[in-house]
């Protein structure tokens, strides 16, 4: 009687166990499962691989033409980080023509073909806006965005900014402006 009274009691604990353990494993895999579904939705902005604006996201990077820019953002003087590995989607698995490697603002082109690249390709590859009221995640009011090139102001769409060999470009979303001083730290690039 008492062996029984303990297996019964020993196969209520048993159970009481495994219950627990299949209902934290089936909330443990449903959470899983949603952050796999939902982890691509945080890129969803930025491309992931397929070809945008003619500019392929490649296994490995172009070596035909290799040149680097300077990108700086000022959302009202306060500086905007130009992340590192845009144009290197995670789920991609390659490297877009124009890309970045770390946060310091220099965009590289490096592309299997001789072709002029633009801002405006950059920022698409980057899945962020580039317009009279958005630079990337700084938001503006229309009028207030002032473009520099190479030291000097340039009054033209900054989406049609070439990115030719250490083009130094400043993007001002609103006041206070300042004219920047030149980027010389180029490590070599």
């Amino acid at each position: 009687m008492r062996l029984y009274a303990e297996s019964t009691d020993f196969q209520g604990k048993l159970g009481g166990a495994l219950q627990s353990f299949s209902l934290r494993h089936a909330v443990g895999s449903v959470l899983v499962t949603l952050l796999v579904a939902l982890a691509p939705s945080a890129y969803a902005d930025e491309a992931s691989g397929q070809t945008v604006d003619g500019v392929h996201c490649d296994a490995m990077e172009g070596a035909v033409f290799h040149i680097h820019q300077h990108l700086t953002i000022l959302a009202h003087g306060k500086p905007v980080t130009v992340a590192d590995d845009i144009g290197r989607p995670v789920l991609g698995n390659c490297f877009y023509w124009i890309h970045t490697h770390t946060p310091d603002g220099i965009i590289h082109v490096e592309s299997p073909v001789f072709r002029t690249f633009t801002l405006g390709e950059f920022f698409d590859i980057w899945g962020q806006p580039l317009s009279a009221t958005a630079v990337g995640p700084a938001r503006i009011p229309k009028g207030t965005l002032r473009v520099y090139l190479d030291g000097s102001r340039y009054t033209g769409d900054p989406r049609k900014i070439e990115l030719t060999q250490h083009a130094d470009i400043t993007l001002e979303a609103g006041p206070p402006y300042k004219v920047p001083a030149p980027f010389t730290d180029w490590q070599g690039q």
